[in-house]
């Protein structure tokens, strides 16, 4: 009679078991897109953003919901504009810092900022982020 107080019926053991299996690839499927996600880039890419136009750089960055795009590769040396758009943008990326230039404001919700680059401050890496630290981009000067 003991044996019979001890066992569990089958189909309730079974039917955890299946709960359990089904939760873990649940949040193995979510930890994997979200590492995905964040792995991609998205915007456009670092070529198509500048461009050089009589004699002076242009860099052009859209600001919302963070920088994009986040990595950009540029002529040094040269007199350069750092173009930074907004567009219903109101969340912390609307701060922008760029401490190399010392550089920081509030930007318009809807907008264009033309930030002058001179050839000396044109050289190595210059880092955008908001005044939070959440969101960045990076201009490298080659």
């Amino acid at each position: 009679m003991s044996s019979q107080n001890n066992t569990r019926p089958r189909n309730v053991s079974n039917g955890m078991n299946k709960s359990i299996l089904v939760s873990i690839c649940v949040s193995l499927l979510l930890i994997f897109g979200a590492v995905w996600f964040a792995g991609r880039q998205s915007g456009p890419d670092s070529s198509s953003v500048v461009s050089i136009v009589g004699g002076r750089q242009l860099i052009d960055i859209s600001a919302k919901g963070g920088y994009s795009p986040r990595v950009v590769v540029a002529k040094a040396g040269m007199p350069t504009l750092l173009r930074v758009s907004t567009r219903g943008t109101f969340d912390c990326s609307a701060s922008l810092v760029i401490p190399k230039l010392r550089y920081q404001k509030f930007l318009s919700s809807t907008g264009t900022e033309e930030i002058p680059i001179s050839p000396e401050q044109a050289q190595g890496t210059m880092q955008g982020l908001c005044s939070m630290g959440m969101y960045n981009f990076r201009i490298t000067f080659q």
